[in-house]
Order: structure tokens, then sequence, then C-alpha cells
């Protein structure tokens, strides 16, 4: 099963789509699963498949052994011509991002290590920090700093931070090439586990006046540092690794 881990060193790209009908969201699932069932591409390491819950929509967490090797992936002509155009005729926006992992950090009852699989039961949250110009390593350092009061949080599991270093999406309607949808080093993805939908929705819509101190400190840091914020709750249904998967 899959990993997050900052020792290991893989590039992570994490895949968001969003769609307008249930029916939508279930076949985006199921391309995404045939494609991961089928992946075999040079660097490849794992592909996670998770369904969105409180909006319509997927994401895959993916990591691979290195940018040449997604890049290679891109620039082929199934990815271009066959694969993009089936998930432009689904979708209604898209982002590609590719991350690194600057912190991964984990309720003790956890272990030593974050693991994402849909064997266990984790309600997952996805968020992505737009951050404002030259505030991207500060806005990892409070998004990560979390952890630190989350572990008194009833239900907390684990937050994992991303570096994000390129951001993509789809050119137009057909076409399956790439356009850049923001400057490098320019956003922060946050990917949290719970261990239910009402002990993260409790956290959530906890009245600020009724927020740890800690945890409005952080907010208002992390607030200052970004210009947008985007979020969704997610299921993992599907993980399918390599069988002999690369070193990074």
């Amino acid at each position: 099963m899959p990993f997050i881990d900052p020792e290991y060193g893989y590039l992570t790209v994490i895949n968001l789509f969003k769609t307008d009908t249930d029916a939508k969201r279930e076949r985006l699932v199921q391309e995404m699963r045939a494609i991961v069932d089928t992946a075999a591409f040079p660097g490849w390491i794992s592909s996670t498949v998770h369904k969105g819950q409180d909006r319509l929509g997927t994401a895959n967490f993916i990591q691979w052994r290195s940018r040449e090797d997604l890049e290679s992936r891109y620039d082929g002509n199934v990815f271009r011509h066959s694969t993009m155009p089936v998930f432009l005729e689904i979708i209604t926006s898209a982002r590609l991002m590719q991350t690194e992992v600057a912190f991964a950090g984990r309720h003790p009852a956890l272990g030593e290590v974050t693991e994402i699989s849909p064997d266990r039961d984790d309600y997952t949250v996805l968020e992505i920090f737009d951050a404002k110009p030259g505030d991207q390593s500060a806005l990892v350092t409070a998004v990560s700093s979390a952890h630190e009061w989350l572990l008194d949080t009833p239900g907390y599991r684990s937050l994992s931070v991303l570096r994000g270093f390129r951001d993509r999406a789809p050119v137009g309607d057909t076409d399956g090439s790439l356009k850049v949808l923001s400057a490098d080093d320019s956003f922060v993805v946050a990917y949290s586990q719970w261990d239910s939908k009402e002990s993260f929705d409790t956290y959530l819509r906890q009245p600020e006046d009724q927020r740890h101190a800690a945890r409005r400190a952080t907010e208002a840091q992390r607030d200052s540092l970004m210009v947008a914020h985007d979020w969704n709750t997610y299921r993992v249904v599907h993980t399918r690794s390599a069988t002999q998967p690369s070193a990074a």
C-alpha cells in the first residue's frame, strides 16, 4: 500500500477533477480505476483513487520516481490523444499538481508512517492553499504547525503537507495538451485523515470563539499568507502499486 513520508523522496502528483453530476463522478472513478489497474509507466510507483464526498469530483494521489518520468507520460500520444480527451468529456475543471512531501505527522496510535488505502476507513480531507508571491515556505510551516494542536482534537488521525512546484490544467475541451495554471512554487496541499465525517464536521464548524488559541493563531498566520483556498472530502476507493517500485 502507498505511504506518505518525506524520506521517500517521491514526486507526488495530485490530480483533482471536478464534475457536476453523481453519474459523472461514478464514471470518473471507473475511468481512473481502469488506468490504475493497467499502469506500467516507467517510473510510476503507485496511484490511489479518492471519491469526492462533500463535493462532486475525484482525486488521484500518484507517486512517481522523478519529474522526467512524469513528463514522459504527459508527452505521450496515449495521454494527450486518448486519456485526457475521455476525462474532458466528464469534468468541469481539473488541476494536475506536482508536489513533494514536506511534512507528515500522525496521531501516535497510527504508528510511524501514514498509510493511504481503501482497506482503511479514513475520512480524508484535501485542501489547496494558493500562496502569496514569495510566501510558500512560510505557508508550509504554518499549515504543518497545525499538527501540534490537532493531536488533541477528537477524531484526528494524520496531517501531511505537500509543497507544490508545478500546477497544470488541460488547455481546451478536447485536446490533451496542458497549460500552466500559476507560477511555480505557488501553492501548498494539506492531506489529512479523520476517523469519521462527524468528527471532521465538528472540528470544521466549531465557532471561532470556542477554538483553541493555538488554532486561531495558526489560521490567522495561514490566512495572511494565502490568496485562495479550496477543499473537498474523500473516501479512498482504489489503489495499486508497482510490483517492484524503483528507488527514488
